[in-house]
């Protein structure tokens, strides 16, 4: 009864892939850059009451997150940028799992830059263009169309499904917060982030930082009486490097075997100076480090600040003039599950069943919202999902529409397996 009921769904998503590759088109259609969440969502929670979910539809209290040790401080609030959380319940006895997807995507970019019009969904051949196809809205087309096409193939689940459309993920995450917050919960959970098809069991964690350096302003005729802020911030810059270079020789984890990529440690912006012919007075420097998963954040960011002032220490300014070090803006823990959970094997088995291939097993190169769920939110959470890492935040960003299909029939296979079904 098991396997006829599976391959029934199968079959009724290779049925319906056009239906589920229109309901993709008309998410990307939507330009749902950070802070422009309303409509999408609005969408989202009209085609979820359709499909027969109950659900829950809410601004996040933008003052009640602030008071979360894991906020991440944003300067907008949350004013018509509403979650939406859709629940079908199961008729009992079963395993709970929750699904996670972000809404929203970083801006464009110039319209020239791309071939095909950002938000125009443009199919050609097996991909389909727009910001968003990849990360994630491809993820939120196979999460949706995984249960939607359950319900329509008369599977009786027995355990609850939760899936979570979360907004402000690009710039912190404080969306899945309050979702933790308002007691969202599952037994387990998976994030359907971009992730090459991979499944994923840990993130590492992204730390921004500010790094301010002083000088001595002199005009161009008296400089050798000042001290050039700026020559005094590419010392800095090299202690950045250099502690780069110290975590990737020193640190490993079995799901990063590229720890170049894994370990960056960079200055992304340099500000100083507002006369050509002068020498500045201050420096800033920002940038951002990641940590590995098994890292304690706080004691990385204690770490950096202590080799940032051990390595000024070697220049007689900076000596007696040491940097200040701020860590400012994002700030996200890095998280993991265990390779043989329960709910990495059920998923892992499913997309073999579906693919005939083993899943390869990765640890993903950025921060992800499983870092919530499974800190704050008692869900131990995995991340899988169609779409090609590469083209996370690319210029005619693509995702490969036979990917999300796949995606679709895994998740579905892997509902029935986690939470059950009646005969």
């Amino acid at each position: 009864m098991g396997f006829e009921a599976e391959e029934k769904v199968l079959e009724l998503i290779d049925k319906r892939k056009e239906t589920i590759v229109e309901f993709l088109k008309k998410l990307v259609s939507f330009p749902s850059v950070t802070g422009d969440e309303w409509e999408i969502q609005n969408f989202i929670a009209d085609k979820l009451g359709k499909t027969g979910l109950d659900v829950d539809m809410w601004e996040p209290d933008h003052e009640a997150l602030k008071k979360h040790q894991a906020y991440v401080p944003v300067k907008e609030g949350y004013k018509k940028r509403p979650n939406v959380v859709g629940i079908h319940k199961g008729t009992g006895g079963g395993r709970s799992l929750l699904f996670n997807g972000h809404v929203d995507v970083i801006p464009p970019g110039p319209s020239d830059s791309w071939e095909y019009g950002p938000f125009s969904s443009e199919i050609r051949g097996n991909r389909l263009y727009g910001r968003g196809s990849s990360d994630m809205k491809s993820g939120l087309a196979a999460m949706t169309m995984a249960v939607d096409c359950l319900i329509e193939a008369g599977v009786r689940l027995k355990g609850d499904i939760i899936l979570e459309f979360v907004m402000d993920e690009e710039l912190s995450g404080n969306g899945t917060l309050a979702c933790v917050m308002k007691g969202y919960k599952a037994d387990a959970g998976i994030c359907c982030e971009t992730s090459s098809l991979h499944v994923q069991p840990a993130c590492i964690g992204r730390v921004w930082f500010e790094i301010t350096v002083q000088g001595k302003p002199a005009g161009i005729q008296k400089r050798w009486e000042g001290v050039n802020a700026i020559e005094k911030g590419y010392e800095v810059v090299k202690a950045v490097s250099n502690l780069e270079a110290i975590r990737i020789n020193q640190l490993s984890h079995p799901l990063y075997p590229d720890k170049l990529s894994s370990l960056p440690c960079m200055v992304g912006m340099f500000e100083s100076g507002s006369f050509p012919s002068a020498f500045p007075d201050v420096c800033t420097l920002k940038g951002s480090f990641a940590t590995l998963p098994g890292e304690e954040t706080d004691k990385v960011k204690q770490d950096f600040v202590d080799h940032i002032l051990s390595y000024s220490k070697t220049d007689p300014w900076l000596r007696e003039h040491p940097p200040e070090v701020k860590f400012v803006g994002y700030c996200g823990d890095s998280a993991e599950l265990s390779t043989d959970h329960p709910i990495v094997t059920t998923l892992s088995q499913n997309f073999e069943q579906v693919t005939g291939k083993t899943p390869e097993i990765t640890g993903r190169q950025g921060a992800a919202d499983i870092r919530y769920l499974i800190k704050h939110g008692n869900t131990p959470t995995v991340i899988f999902g169609p779409g090609l890492t590469e083209q996370m935040h690319a210029n005619n960003e693509w995702v490969n529409i036979d990917d999300v299909i796949t995606a679709t029939k895994t998740l579905s296979l892997t509902i029935m397996d986690w939470c059950g079904f009646e005969p």
